[in-house]
Formats: C-alpha cells, structure tokens, sequence
C-alpha cells in the first residue's frame, strides 16, 4: 500500500536542557549516530518520510541528505516552534497537505524495538513497565484502544503510550485535528485519534526508550551502548557519527567544516577521503582498522613512530614566514591559554589563588605563566601536523599501515603546516589522560578552598610507552621539557570544555604538571 511516515522534529526540545543548545533534539547522539537515523532506518528506502523543522531546521535538512542520500524526504517548515501556538498539534497540521493518504506518526525522541505494521488501519503503539503517570496512557480491551488518557493517570492495568500511531481513517483524523483546534495544538496527534476510538484502533506492544528528557536519554544511552561503539568525547557544538558504515563530522561552526575539508586535501593518503560535505558537515567511509589505544603494545608503537616520522614533513619557510610562525605560535600557547583559563574561572565561578594540590603548594596559575619563556616555547618546528594526536584518532590497518582521525582544521592561522611539538605533546597528554580512563570515571579528584588531591589509574603499557616516547625525542635530539610544558598546558586548555569534576581534574593535574616542570626546569 502508498503511506508515508511523519516524524516532528521541530520544537526546541526544552526538557533536554543544555543538550539542545546547538543540536535538534532529533540529532542526539544514541550509540555514536543521531536518534532520528535510528527511526528512519526502521523502515524501507521506498517509504517516503515527511519531516516537520522548524528550531535548528536547516540542521536537520542537512544532516538527513547527507546521512541517508537513498531515502525520500520532504521536509516542511513550522514557522512557530516555540512559545504560545506552537506544539505538536501545530506541526501536524502544517504538515497535513503531504499526509493526504494512509501515514504513520512517529515523535523524533521515540525510539523503538520491534516491527511497525502499515498503517492500512488504526493502531497505537504502547509500552509495558514505565512510570505511566510521567506519559499518556491507553486502555486496552482484547488489543484494542478503548479510552485514551493525558498525563497524570494511575489508574491499574493502562499502558504507556508511545508517540507512534498507524493513521488510516485520514480523513477523519484531519477533520477532528481542525475541528478542535485549540485543543489539537496542545494535545498533537492524540486528539485526532481520540475520535479514531470508533473506527477501531488496535494496540501494539512495543519495547519503547524514551529520550525526551535528560533522565531517560541517559538511560536509554546507558541500555543501547554497544560494547564495539567509539569511545568518543562529547562536545557541546560538535558530534562525530557512524551511520551506514560511514563516518560523519558535525559543527555549528562553519569555518571550521571548512578549513577540515581543506585539510583534508593537505593530509592526502594519511586521513581517509572525504565523499561528501555541507556547510556543517563531512562524511567519509569508515575505515575498518584498529583503534590504537585498544592494541597498542611496544611493537606496534615502533611500527607507528617510523609512520609518523614520515607524517611530520618538516616545512621549509623563509626568514618573514618565521617570524609569522613564531608569532602564531605564541598566540596559540600563551594567549589561547590565558584566555581558557579565563573561561575556566568564569565557568566554575572560581579565583585565581596558591593551592595546595597533591600535598605540594602551588603557586597562582597566573604567577607560573609569568615563569615561562613564552619566546622560548614559541619557537617551533614547522612541519606537517595532525593537530589531535592522540591514540584515540590513530587506527592501525595492520602491515605497518596507520590512518588518521579528527584532525584538527587550523593552527592558529594555518593550514599546511604547524608546530610539530604541539603534536609531540598531544600524543603525551594521550598516553597520560587516555579517553578510557575518562569513560570508565577511572580518575578521582577532591577540591576545596584548602587542599585539592587528584588521582588517575593509568594502565602500566601506557606508562612505559611514555617512557620509550621519552626516549625517542631524546635520541632524536628534540626538547623534552618544551614537549612536557605543552602538555601541561594542554590539560588547562581543556578544563573549561567539559563537565565540573572532569574539567577541575584536568585543571589540577594541568597546573600541577606544569608547576613540577616549571621547578625542574
């Protein structure tokens, strides 16, 4: 039979607090892809889907015609998607010239498990087991809808309904949504089907995660992780997913999409090949390879020095290109510091004060600042960069053959080339802080006004893979205090960017590092 699908992703999402900030509600991330993609796919390439934008919008029509180029989409705009008139109820009406047949309705924050009829009658999908009175609810009778109920409801034996519907006495479900208006605008699609109950709607048992709000989106992100997804870092305004074997970039900053396509170009053979881009994303073909931090042992560290050596091409510039580079360099270390360490005091409503950390008194971060030869530190060594190097980003392909990852789409105002210290400090600040430790909470961090303690649990393989880098930088005759002053800034540059216990560990552990390197020096 001819039916379409309707997914409402309009509204602002305002019970998922921070999380909507820069994303559509529907392109929150649920086991490393968006929520939506886990209902589109759900369903037949042949299906056409008529999808309701309006907050974040062009988001939305972006990322599902990269994401899913071989899916039908028509996508309709909801010019009010907050405040008085906006709702559920006004979305579906907006969409109703494109619903003129058989549809099937389903909310953007409804993920579901099991197989969805045709619409070719009335049904109402439900759920058994949750807090019925937090959603609206259904009485059955022999799988059969008999009353439907708004939310608050205790009454025994209802189920949870939820947000999916099978529409097709059309017809009569527009003409209801018209007639009632004011009420149909609040109440969305369950008003049209309330005057479906006579036409018969049958009930099916779905097994429903609901991610409409913070406390079940965590639950569901806890229930669906897999045990092979990516360890991968969120961060507020960008997203990294795999969908349909292949990987997509997102940011809310253009330039920056931009400046990591041409990089992309520049980093040939090293990095996989981008196949397709917009102005806020980028899409390339996963690469099947090993993650690093995963099968990292002596052997293939070696394997990955000599591949890296051939990576970091040194750059050959002129006397005015040197100054420039020694310039940018100061202005990506010193003042990039001093400015997110700004950010991290303004952020946790902090001051700049002496610190006892770990036992040790450390002085004001500011008065270590002032012991750096920033002039010193900013003489580096053009070459090639990845920007983000760390074991995270590296796959190994096997036969001594690496690709890389997230690569960083600037160095301060370059592109082609940058300091190849800043990649030797990555690389440490990974082997010291790895992504698993954070994931796995293997970090523990007290602070107070008098005394701060910090612990991490580091694997014993990454300690002595620190102290055979170490080594190699030595041989090679680079500077190692130089390498391990960057990093020390490196885990200041980064505490403001994550949450409170994270972001305070990465500080103390920052400014403690950097303290101990500083005394050494």
């Amino acid at each position: 039979m001819n039916y379409k699908i309707c997914i409402t992703a309009a509204g602002i999402g305002s019970r998922l607090e921070e999380l909507t900030k820069y994303y559509n509600k529907s392109l929150i991330t649920i086991n490393n892809k968006p929520a939506i993609s886990h209902i589109i796919e759900s369903f037949s390439r042949k299906i056409t889907f008529v999808i309701a934008v309006g907050y974040l919008g062009e988001q939305v029509r972006s990322y599902l015609k990269i994401a899913h180029p071989n899916y039908k989409f028509e996508f309709v705009k909801v010019p009010k998607y907050r405040g008085k008139g906006s709702g559920l109820g006004y979305s579906l009406l907006c969409c109703r010239n494109k619903l003129n047949l058989p549809f099937i309705y389903i909310s953007c924050d409804t993920l579901f498990e099991g197989k969805v009829k045709k619409p070719d009658h009335n049904w109402m999908g439900f759920s058994k087991g949750k807090n019925i009175s937090q959603y609206r609810s259904l009485k059955i009778h022999r799988k059969k809808v008999i009353s439907i109920f708004e939310k608050g409801e205790k009454y025994k034996d209802l189920k949870t309904y939820i947000g999916m519907s099978g529409i097709y006495d059309f017809k009569k479900f527009w003409k209801s949504m018209i007639q009632g208006k004011n009420i149909s605008l609040i109440q969305g699609e369950v008003y049209g089907m309330q005057n479906l109950i006579k036409n018969k709607i049958k009930a099916y048992d779905f097994k429903w995660h609901d991610i409409g709000n913070t406390k079940s989106l965590h639950k569901t992100r806890k229930l669906l992780r897999k045990k092979k997804s990516l360890n991968i870092l969120e961060k507020k305004n960008e997203a990294l997913w795999l969908v349909n074997n292949e990987v997509i970039k997102y940011s809310t900053d253009k330039q920056f999409i931009k400046n990591r396509i041409k990089r992309a170009k520049l980093l040939d053979k090293f990095t996989p090949k981008i196949i397709a881009s917009n102005s806020h994303m980028y899409k390339y073909k996963k690469v099947e390879g090993q993650i690093m931090s995963e099968i990292l042992d002596f052997k293939i560290f070696d394997h990955f020095l000599s591949h890296s050596e051939k990576f970091w091409k040194i750059k050959k510039i002129n006397k005015l290109q040197k100054n420039k580079f020694q310039k940018y360099c100061y202005n990506f270390y010193k003042i990039k510091t001093i400015n997110r360490t700004k950010l991290f005091f303004k952020k946790f409503e902090l001051k700049d004060n002496i610190q006892i950390i770990n036992g040790k008194k450390i002085p004001k971060i500011f008065d270590l600042y002032d012991s750096i030869d920033w002039k010193w530190l900013s003489k580096g060594i053009p070459s090639r960069f990845h920007g983000d190097y760390h074991f995270e980003n590296i796959l190994f392909l096997g036969n001594k053959k690496f690709i890389f990852l997230d690569w960083r789409q600037n160095f301060e105002k370059l592109l082609d080339y940058g300091d190849i210290y800043y990649d030797f400090a990555k690389l440490l600040h990974g082997m010291i802080v790895s992504h698993k430790i954070i994931n796995d909470n293997l970090f523990r961090i007290n602070w107070n006004n008098k005394a701060i303690s910090f612990d991490i649990n580091r694997k014993y393989y990454l300690v002595e893979i620190e102290k055979k880098f170490i080594h190699w930088l030595e041989i090679n005759q680079y500077d190692i205090l130089k390498v391990r002053i960057l990093t020390a800034l490196i885990f200041i540059n980064i505490s403001p960017l994550h949450h409170d216990l994270y972001s305070r560990f990465l500080f103390s552990l920052g400014k403690y590092m950097l303290s101990e390197e500083i005394n050494n020096a």
